[in-house]
């Protein structure tokens, strides 16, 4: 059996890499996979403490499932910005968008 540290250890370098993702990247849609990155990493966690802690109920499968749906919610509304903003700007450059200024 595969130790908890080890899926906790996955997850978090799983998470490091989508932080990075996200701070260190200005296009919109590589910013979109690494909050995508750090979700599933949460998943990674869920799902092992769940395993180790209650494997007899369905909380952690359940709590996984919502954030599946926050994740896929997430990448529609995500996606449909950085259309709008590439229709409009042409760019999908987030520090190159201002959409206040005409």
């Amino acid at each position: 059996m595969i130790p908890l540290s080890w899926y906790l250890t996955l997850a978090a370098v799983l998470f490091c890499i989508g932080l990075y993702g996200v701070l260190a990247r200005r296009n919109g849609i590589a910013i979109l996979m690494g909050v995508e990155l750090m979700l599933n990493a949460v998943n990674i966690n869920l799902v092992a403490f769940w395993r180790y802690l209650e494997p007899g109920g369905a909380t952690g499968q359940a709590f996984a499932l919502f954030v599946y749906a926050v994740a896929a919610a997430e990448a529609a509304v995500g996606l449909a910005l950085v259309i709008a903003i590439w229709r409009a700007r042409r760019t999908v450059i987030l520090e190159d968008v201002d959409l206040l200024k005409g």
